[in-house]
């Protein structure tokens, strides 16, 4: 396997979004300085020519797919066959891309969401495949369970190094704040600061508030995706042809929506009541990873979630 140097040309697939963009501060504080971004109207990922005409010109060494249709409950259960049709598309594009084209090391950027609905806790990677899925995001995690399976089967094949890399619920600066389509941690900020904003005495949070989750600052996430990548010996030693090369990134450490719901509205401000609407549906009820694997390689998070959570709402207000 060649060894990336600083030179290297990379490919930050989804550059703009909350892990894409996560991605370029990392590969530039740590020195990278060939990064390749296109923005979507540039480079369409669904397309397989674009694709193609893209690794054909460019020719970079590494990937790091990022590019994803992604969003919460609501929005999995409104679009599931673009979930399935978009994500299978890209990573299909891209990865077969990145093989005939020459690239030797690949990181392509799972989920937490893709394990069993009913896994035991914490989640080990050996679990995956192993029963049936949350119902309410299965078109999505059927396609990123493809992604992990087609980076396997390209590291037996043709001896590629391909990882899927697979994040707790990650948060950060670039985050979603759609009023539908979010994620839980970016929808409780923007309804916090917003019944702030009107003075409301109470604000509704979907669900029970009983569900557990595990969350994860973006720039932690990008610096332990770089740390993989950049390794010579750990990209050796997980994408071995006998082994799924599938790892675990999260803080090991999960809450209730409920604590989530409290600490955001300590982070924004809002003193008001929180009820929770137990009409609405919780998803699954614990994720929580087992991250012993790449705590043994040598990485840890550094951010606190509740540090974490005011420098997102700080980023968020700089979007309004």
């Amino acid at each position: 396997m060649s060894r990336l140097s600083f030179d290297s040309p990379i490919f930050v697939a989804g550059h703009r979004g909350l892990v894409g963009s996560a991605l370029v501060r990392s590969l530039e504080k740590h020195g990278y300085t060939n990064l390749q971004t296109r923005t979507h109207q540039e480079l369409d990922l669904c397309n397989q020519q674009s694709v193609e005409d893209f690794f054909s010109g460019e020719k970079p060494e590494a990937v790091f797919l990022a590019a994803a249709k992604v969003g919460g409950i609501q929005a999995n259960n409104t679009y599931p066959a673009d979930f399935i049709l978009n994500n299978l598309q890209i990573q299909t594009n891209v990865i077969d891309a990145a093989y005939r084209h020459g690239v030797k090391r690949l990181i392509f950027m799972g989920s937490s969401c893709i394990y069993p609905r009913d896994c035991s806790q914490p989640m080990r990677e050996e679990y995956l495949f192993s029963g049936s899925l949350e119902s309410t995001n299965r078109p999505y995690a059927v396609a990123k369970l493809a992604g992990v399976e087609m980076c396997w089967a390209y590291n037996r094949q043709y001896g590629t190094r391909y990882l899927a890399v697979l994040p707790t619920n990650t948060y950060g600066i670039n985050d979603n704040y759609h009023p539908e389509n979010s994620h839980v941690l970016p929808a409780l900020i923007r309804k916090c600061h917003e019944a702030k904003l009107r003075g409301d005495a109470e604000m509704v949070v979907w669900g029970t508030g009983s569900p557990k989750r595990e969350f994860i600052y973006s720039d932690d996430l990008a610096e332990a995706c770089v740390f993989l990548l950049t390794s010579d010996n750990v990209m050796t030693e997980l994408t071995r042809p006998e082994v799924l090369p599938a790892i675990n990134i999260g803080c090991g450490e999960d809450l209730t929506i409920r604590e989530l719901a409290g600490m955001v509205a300590k982070a924004t401000g809002f003193t008001g009541k929180l009820v929770f609407d137990s009409s609405k549906p919780d998803g699954t009820p614990r994720k929580l990873l087992d991250v012993e694997r790449v705590k043994n390689l040598g990485w840890k998070p550094e951010i606190p979630l509740y540090e974490g959570i005011k420098t997102a709402y700080q980023a968020y207000l700089k979007t309004l």
